[in-house]
């Protein structure tokens, strides 16, 4: 807090009131963000972002590419690079996620316009700009499933027959995810980085962790939602208006929605299986424990999606055994 106030007080504009620094939020990384008020009026954001572990460039960078083919992000105002701080502008307190609640009868709208900005962001996207979402990143993080949610938070430990299994649920997946269009990917965009802003609607943020890579992952992670829950047909309506979008924008998506949905839900177990293994790494490793409270809905979607395709019927039998749960039946394509 010292070099952070420091820090400040050299920067002349805007003339920060350096006591009335105070803390705006904290997120699953080292990254911490304050809020601050000036003599202009305004508020605005700290973002400590530690070195080694965090690394604010990356931030810098895709703020100003996104910036450039106008959507909403916060303006780097001040930098430090070498010991991690930013000073950006402020996108107000108020996440979807919080408006959800609040204002419920602005729930769709809000979708529409999360979806026309990722439309927007997905239809600027150029090869060799951003790092790849490759095959290895991809199985990277699919294996944080087995080592922490598994074997960590289940205390599981694999048969030979059951790590094969899972392998092979793995690569139909995998082969499903290399396939698809490639395009910017935020990564993280859902409920609690997107900002109710007006104009320019939604904020967004923490995106400094954005690859190229598969057209349906940030749809997954707007619409199957780790911290919200919607039902299937409002899922549906809302990934059918996004496919109708992107077909008219002329992204390279599957002309038949039903290719395409399969991809969104090969997609979304993908990322879904990664995030049982963050949040059980993130309790028992870092301490965070409220995100286990947050496994159930996410184990919900896992469930769901592996019983509607013969191919991944195999990880449900596994998790049955795992978590000792009668086998769900449902219909597969």
């Amino acid at each position: 807090m010292a070099a952070i106030n420091a820090w400040l007080g050299q920067i002349s504009t805007p003339a920060l009131e350096l006591a009335s620094l105070r803390p705006a939020s904290a997120d699953a990384s080292f990254r911490r963000y304050f809020r601050i008020d000036a003599s202009d009026g305004n508020s605005y954001i700290v973002m400590d972002a530690p070195q080694p572990a965090e690394d604010v460039r990356p931030f810098i960078e895709i703020a100003e590419l996104l910036s450039q083919i106008n959507l909403t992000v916060p303006q780097v105002l001040a930098q430090d690079t070498v010991q991690g701080f930013l000073l950006l502008s402020d996108l107000g307190t108020t996440t979807y996620f919080d408006a959800f609640n609040a204002q419920p009868e602005r729930v769709h709208a809000l979708y529409m316009d999360a979806i026309a900005s990722l439309v927007q962001m997905q239809s600027h996207s150029q090869p060799e700009v951003l790092p790849e979402y490759d095959r290895a990143f991809f199985l990277r993080e699919l294996m944080i499933f087995p080592e922490w949610y598994l074997g960590v938070h289940r205390g599981a430990t694999l048969t030979e027959e059951q790590s094969t299994s899972l392998n092979k649920v793995f690569d139909a997946l995998l082969a499903n995810i290399m396939a698809q269009p490639q395009v910017y990917v935020h990564r993280d965009y859902h409920s609690r980085n997107l900002m109710v802003i007006e104009p320019g609607n939604p904020g967004i943020l923490d995106f400094q962790g954005a690859l190229y890579g598969p057209i349906t992952y940030d749809l997954v992670s707007l619409l199957r939602d780790a911290y919200v829950y919607w039902d299937e047909d409002k899922v549906l309506d809302w990934a059918i208006r996004y496919w109708e979008q992107a077909r008219r924008a002329g992204l390279p998506i599957s002309p038949e929605f039903d290719s395409f949905y399969r991809d969104f839900e090969f997609m979304g177990l993908q990322r879904h299986l990664k995030i049982l293994g963050i949040f059980a790494r993130l309790a028992h490793r870092d301490g965070k424990q409220h995100y286990l409270k947050d496994i159930p809905l996410v184990m919900s979607y896992v469930r769901k999606t592996a019983q509607r395709y013969n191919i991944l019927i195999p990880l449900l039998r596994l998790l049955d055994v795992i978590e000792d749960t009668a086998p769900v039946v449902g219909f597969t394509f």
